[in-house]
């Protein structure tokens, strides 16, 4: 990539990276990892001490395969989203049996690993081992659509056109690239974000095409912000709950109370039977998977 952009933006990083355990030389691969899953549709100061406990209490991927995977569910807390306790846990034991216990380096490894996908792959692999892969979170691609397109916002889901242009203006030295991967997400983070980008801040404001052009307004499909309140996810949340704050398994009463819609309780149950984040039991109690 041009040194007019990468230049700026790495010295932007330089001067106003955020603190992170994660970005710590001392960070242990297994903690990139942990941080990537925990990260993915959760902000970054309800991350960290969630992340600080999983750590302390399974510091490497054999810890917690040791575990049952409702202990995971249990330690998962009010992160959101628990399947991604399930596939941390499964991921771990994957690792134990395949890789002795170490997170393997290689792209294609992870991308093996259950329940890990296209961008934490590349993620791990560029954080953890410092190699040269194309990161595209949600904060890059908002960038991306700015400094380079012109647009506001990205697509809605990403597209191959995307990649390939991340790909193209990805340095071609390993480390810098990892290096710039996470200078773009923090700007997106930080500087320019959705609603309110600061671009008076922005390292390389006079380059964006975006602000150039004068800021046109986004014209693609409307975007629809996320509800909580009332929805099956926040249901889910107060049933888990109950489960890991009880010491063993629980009375259906003990659900019953949480949550007064009947038929939607009901339903989310269901789902968090489905998605093994509860086991129903013989005699008609409920606990967290062994």
């Amino acid at each position: 990539m041009d040194s007019t952009y990468t230049d700026p933006i790495l010295a932007w990083y330089e001067a106003n990276a955020r603190d992170l355990p994660w970005r710590s030389p001392t960070a242990t691969p297994w903690g990139v990892l942990v941080s990537e899953i925990m990260l993915q549709q959760t902000p970054v100061n309800r991350v960290l001490p969630v992340w600080h406990e999983w750590t302390a209490r399974w510091p490497t991927p054999s810890a917690l395969a040791a575990e049952p995977s409702g202990e995971a569910v249990r330690a998962w807390g009010r992160l959101g989203y628990p399947r991604r306790a399930l596939r941390l846990h499964g991921s771990a034991q994957a690792i134990v049996e395949r890789h002795g216990g170490e997170v393997p380096d290689s792209h294609e490894a992870l991308l093996a690993l259950p329940g890990i996908g296209s961008y934490t792959a590349a993620a791990v692999a560029s954080f953890a081992f410092r190699q040269r892969h194309a990161v595209l979170d949600t904060n890059v691609r908002r960038v991306f659509a700015r400094l380079l397109a012109g647009d506001e916002y990205p697509p809605k889901s990403q597209t191959k056109a995307e990649l390939a242009q991340a790909e193209a203006v990805l340095p071609q030295d390993p480390p810098t690239a990892a290096r710039w991967s996470v200078a773009v997400m923090e700007l997106g983070a930080l500087v320019c974000t959705a609603r309110t980008p600061r671009c008076v801040d922005c390292p390389v404001l006079d380059k964006c095409t975006w602000h150039l052009n004068g800021r046109p307004a986004y014209d693609g499909p409307p975007r629809k912000g996320q509800t909580y309140a009332g929805t099956d996810r926040q249901c889910r949340g107060r049933l888990l709950a109950v489960l890991r704050q009880a010491e063993g398994p629980v009375e259906k009463p003990a659900l019953d109370i949480v949550w007064s819609n009947a038929p939607q309780r009901e339903r989310a149950l269901d789902t968090l039977i489905a998605d093994g984040l509860v086991d129903p039991l013989d005699d008609g109690r409920y606990a967290l998977p062994t």
